[in-house]
C-alpha cells in the first residue's frame, strides 16, 4: 500500500511540476491587467486609397455585372500583370475598365462572324495591329502588359479620366463607354489588390 500510496504523490508531483513548467513561462510573461475601459485596437485596411483609384470621380451612368470565377480570375491576372509592370492601382482601374467594356472580361478566342475583324482576348487586341500573336493575345498577363505598355506611353494618362486614358491606347468606335465601368472596376482592384 505504501508503494501505491508513494507513486501516486509522485505522479501528483509530477504534474503539478510538468503543468507550472509549460504554464510557468506564459505566465510569468504575462502583461500586468489594465483597468479602465477597454481600448479599440485601430486596425489597418489593406485596402487601397479610393481616391487613387477614381481621382476624377466617375463619369456617367455606371454598369455593373456579375463576375464568375473565369472572370474574377482575370481580374486577378491583371491585378498582378499591373504589380509586375511597376505600375500603381490606378493602372489596374484603367485596365479592368477596359477589359470589362472590351469583353466584359471574358478570355474571347475567335467570334467567328460576330468576331471585329481580328480582335481576341480580355481586350479585344489584333493580331494584324501589332498586338502580337493570337496565342499570346489570349494570354491574360501578355495582353495585360501588352495594354499597359501602350498606356505608359500616353502621356499624363494618370491624371486624364479613365475614358480618355484608355481610348488613347484602344482606339475605339465608341470612346466614351469605357467611363460606365469605373467605379466597378475600383471595387474589384479594392478587394482583389491585396490578395
Amino acid at each position: 500500500m505504501n508503494k501505491m500510496l508513494t507513486k501516486s504523490v509522485l505522479g501528483v508531483a509530477g504534474l503539478a511540476f510538468t503543468g507550472g513548467v509549460f504554464a510557468g513561462p506564459v505566465a510569468a510573461h504575462a502583461a500586468e491587467p489594465v483597468h479602465g475601459k477597454p481600448v479599440a485596437v485601430a486596425v489597418q485596411a489593406d485596402k487601397p486609397d479610393a481616391g487613387k483609384l477614381i481621382p476624377h470621380g466617375v463619369q456617367g451612368k455606371q454598369s455593373r455585372i456579375d463576375l464568375n470565377d473565369e472572370q474574377t480570375g482575370n481580374v486577378k491576372a491583371i491585378i498582378a500583370a499591373t504589380k509586375k509592370a511597376g505600375l500603381p492601382e490606378r493602372a489596374a482601374v484603367v485596365s479592368i475598365a477596359t477589359s470589362l467594356q472590351e469583353s466584359k472580361l471574358e478570355n474571347l478566342g475567335h467570334l467567328g462572324d460576330k468576331n471585329d475583324h481580328d480582335s481576341l482576348g480580355l481586350f479585344q487586341q489584333r493580331p494584324s495591329s501589332g498586338w502580337g500573336t493570337p496565342e499570346q493575345i489570349t494570354d491574360p498577363e501578355y495582353s495585360t502588359t501588352a495594354f499597359l505598355k501602350g498606356l505608359r506611353q500616353v502621356d499624363g494618362w494618370q491624371d486624364m479620366p479613365l475614358t480618355d486614358a484608355a481610348q488613347t491606347v484602344q482606339v475605339s468606335a465608341y470612346p466614351d463607354a469605357y467611363a460606365q465601368w469605373e467605379q466597378q472596376a475600383a471595387d474589384l482592384v479594392a478587394q482583389h489588390w491585396n490578395s
